[in-house]
């Protein structure tokens, strides 16, 4: 018989691109392998895990400790773990859990496949991979790897230095891509800003300027959004490109952490609050309509309550169109856990933490209550008994809101159609076919 696997995937999109590959390779060795699945048996399960923060580590342990468990009842055959965890501790893990079989890091994808298969597998292009997606749209990693450094960050740890892919690669996935029936491509990166600095050559246009025109060429591509922007050293030559391409979201996710010029520098993140303000009114100037999606963080050492109410006076006055929040953690290794203390109480950093994300529902709700009447281009995820289930440019797949289409006329998973917005939550809006 074929060996079986369940390969599931921990953590962000940029994990699951890596999984996606995985898959691929297994399917090259002769390995009947899914993704995800809920009920799983008599097969070897592999866990692509995530080391990114606290939480995320938690559940990735978890995760391990039940397919252990289910291995010990006799319900699959094996465990294999992989991914960002595994590499960060490689050491520690196999002693602390001698129940799992063997042991890989974040880029032994072809490792795990030998593993399983018991032999060598076929030859492949390094970005061929099998969609988890719908199959309308995925996520395009162009990069791996940091060098901002930030004091709370462990992806340097875990990732190594900045390593662009280049250009002419990830022009040929994409094209592969599209012939499979992909519309939309969610480009990812640790930090897209420093996209292909390291490739040498003609800077300027940047790479990434470059890279970004040439994919809106290519027929069939429909919406290219962009994800993980790093504030310092932005390359502002994407934006006529953003403002005159029409199949470029006019979306940018770019995590700014903070505004207060004594937390960013404690943060160690390249800008203060005057140079970001400067950034966020350009990219508003030069691409008409941009939603911005941002990251902040709340109870990072240093961050008294008047650096917090300076926080929260900037996400009042800036009014982002998408915006998420976390409390600070800790992260063994990095710059600030090794130079700054955690001294701010774990409840204090929660009620912040509540108070932001209540500030930023007001405010999404009241740009979402602007968009009623508008008509917006949304593109189909999947249904309900009630509505369609759709996303505009403006909205990225898992982590955005929804556009929700009354069943009014007939839509396809996939396709792309014109609506008109007639009420606004706000998380959601509410459309009508046109």
């Amino acid at each position: 018989m074929r060996p079986r696997v369940n390969l599931i995937t921990m953590g962000c999109s940029k994990n699951l691109v890596d999984s996606e590959r995985v898959l691929h390779i297994l399917a090259e060795a002769g390995i009947d392998a899914v993704h995800d699945a809920a009920q799983f048996s008599g097969g070897t399960v592999v866990i692509n895990t995530c080391g990114f923060i606290g939480d995320a580590k938690q559940e990735s342990i978890d995760a391990i400790l039940e397919a252990c468990r289910q291995k010990a009842q006799g319900n699959i055959d094996r465990v294999i773990v992989m991914g960002c965890l595994s590499e960060r501790y490689r050491e520690e893990l196999p002693h602390e859990i001698p129940e799992v079989d063997a042991w890989f890091g974040k880029f032994d994808w072809e490792s795990v496949a030998a593993e399983v298969a018991r032999r060598d597998h076929t030859h492949h292009r390094s970005w061929q991979r099998r969609l988890t997606t719908p199959s309308h749209y995925t996520y395009l990693k162009i990069a791996e790897g940091c060098n901002r450094m930030c004091a709370f960050c462990a992806i340097p740890i875990i990732t190594g230095r900045y390593h662009s892919r280049p250009i002419d690669e990830i022009l040929d996935e994409v094209r592969s891509l599209v012939a499979c029936g992909v519309k939309e491509f969610n480009v990812i990166a640790q930090d897209l800003s420093n996209y292909g600095r390291d490739l040498g050559g003609i800077q300027n246009p940047s790479p990434l300027a470059r890279l970004l025109t040439s994919m809106s060429d290519i027929p069939g591509v429909e919406w290219i959004r962009l994800h993980y922007a790093y504030p310092a050293d932005f390359p502002y030559d994407i934006l006529p490109v953003m403002a005159s391409r029409p199949n470029i979201c006019k979306y940018l996710d770019i995590a700014l952490q903070h505004i207060d010029d004594t937390v960013l520098a404690n943060m160690h993140r390249h800008i203060d609050a005057s140079r970001t303000r400067e950034l966020l009114a350009r990219l508003r100037d030069e691409v008409p309509g941009i939603h911005i999606r941002t990251t902040l963080m709340v109870g990072f050492p240093g961050e008294t309550e008047d650096a917090f109410d300076r926080l929260m006076e900037f996400v009042t006055e800036q009014k982002f169109d998408r915006m998420g929040a976390f409390a600070y953690c800790e992260e063994e290794d990095t710059r600030a856990a090794r130079e700054l203390t955690d001294e701010i109480p774990e409840d204090v950093k929660q009620n912040r933490l509540d108070r932001l994300m209540a500030l930023q529902e007001e405010i999404a709700l009241q740009l979402n209550e602007k968009k009623i009447g508008q008509t917006l281009r949304v593109i189909v995820d999947s249904e309900n008994d009630d509505y369609y289930v759709c996303r505009s440019q403006y909205d990225s797949p898992e982590v955005d809101p929804e556009v929700l289409v009354e069943k009014t006329s007939p839509m396809h998973i996939g396709g792309m159609y014109d609506v008109k917005v007639t009420d606004a939550l706000p998380f959601e809006l509410i459309a009508i076919p046109v």
